[in-house]
């Protein structure tokens, strides 16, 4: 089967790449360095399994800039183009996903659409009318940053907003290129597969806000947070995983699928999603007022990224206390390996790790990583189980 993927980032990649086992795949990217390094038989971000199936394992896989060249004759097109919140629209900016419904519809009007990209609740039922694109389905993704791939290869689930024999085509074809057997598939209508990923994700971020604000209560009264945590997760129905306190939620979907669930509610009650939005920003807070506190002179943020294994730093939670210590008049030094550039937001790069410690008074670590441990009593982190 001949297949087209838009997008080149970790969900349009992963699936390229798992599709490509048994598939022809052409993946479409607006960046020629993405594509360069793809048509090279490398990754453009951290991603263990991608790196290594790309270097290592037989994929029919190629990369180009030109629509023309790939969605023509695919069978299904897959969309994976970034949807980022917009504050001022108060919603997802979803024209990257428009843009190539247009192009498909125009080139190749019998190929079914796959939207992975996330959306907002009543988006595919939109464009199907606004576009004259009935084709177009929603099925979401539920993916790690840095092990992409490999959520795809072992799924939790898949889930796809259609329940007609596109659907049950689109989820064959997933659950074909899986390793892991039996995996749950549910077929759902557009609108329900569109909320199950808003409302999966807002459930995480009220995971991580819970546990960060059990952390803020057992700082701010000098209790060993450890010990409540792993006494709350010891009940079957808490557990002890997604646990580990941290600086807020971040990354690429956090952030925004907590703000359009929000959006999304408009004339409906609700007081929940509203206080998992605004939890991040108050722990963000408590956060930078404890470590302002400790009246440092040069404070230095280790690694801007989210967590290990990942070099995306897009919306970090460390780089909002950053924002708010500089905001007090106190400099602040950076050391993050995956950044080429001399300053960051006008604050100074060390890349020299030695140098860097040398220098602040303070480091803040998101998560601890063990080239700290000789300073350890300078460090200020959060990361009581070393995990996400």
């Amino acid at each position: 089967m001949k297949i087209a993927v838009a997008g080149l980032g970790y969900v349009g990649l992963s699936n390229a790449v798992l599709l490509a086992q048994a598939h022809d795949v052409t993946a479409v990217d607006i960046s020629a360095e993405r594509v360069a390094l793809v048509n090279a038989g490398k990754a453009p971000f951290e991603d263990p399994d991608i790196a290594r199936y790309l270097a290592e394992v037989p994929l029919t896989l190629r990369a180009t800039t030109l629509p023309e060249e790939a969605y023509p004759e695919a069978e299904i097109v897959f969309i994976a183009t970034p949807t980022n919140y917009d504050a001022e629209t108060d919603r997802f900016d979803t024209s990257s996903v428009e843009a190539v419904i247009a192009e498909v519809t125009a080139l190749n009007p019998a190929a079914t659409i796959v939207i992975k990209s996330t959306i907002p609740v009543g988006y595919t039922e939109h464009v199907r009318v606004a576009l004259g694109a009935p084709n177009v389905i929603f099925s979401p993704e539920f993916l790690r940053e840095g092990r992409a791939l490999h959520d795809g290869l072992y799924p939790s689930r898949i889930i796809v907003g259609d329940d007609g024999p596109r659907g049950q085509a689109v989820a064959a074809l997933l659950q074909r290129s899986a390793l892991k057997e039996d995996v749950p598939v549910l077929l759902t209508g557009p609108a329900e597969a569109e909320a199950i990923k808003l409302f999966a994700n807002t459930y995480l971020a009220m995971r991580v806000a819970y546990f960060n604000e059990l952390d803020s209560y057992a700082l701010a009264h000098g209790l060993e947070a450890r010990q409540i945590i792993e006494g709350v997760g010891l009940d079957p129905r808490i557990g002890t995983h997604y646990n580990n306190p941290s600086f807020g939620y971040g990354g690429y979907c956090l952030p925004k699928d907590t703000r359009q669930l929000l959006a999304n509610y408009q004339a409906v009650p609700q007081n929940l999603i509203r206080a998992i939005v605004d939890a991040n920003t108050t722990r963000k807070d408590f956060i930078a007022a404890r470590i302002v506190a400790m009246r440092p002179k040069v404070v230095g943020v280790h690694r801007l990224v989210m967590k290990a294994g990942s070099d995306n730093f897009r919306d970090s939670s460390i780089q909002g206390i950053m924002k708010r210590i500089k905001a007090k008049g106190i400099e602040v030094i950076v050391y993050e390996p995956n950044l080429g550039e001399e300053t960051f937001f006008n604050s100074r790069v060390i890349p020299d790790l030695a140098a860097f410690k040398a220098e602040a008074d303070v480091i803040v670590a998101n998560r601890l990583t063990p080239d700290l441990g000789d300073v350890a009593e300078k460090v200020f982190t959060r990361d009581l189980f070393g995990g996400d």
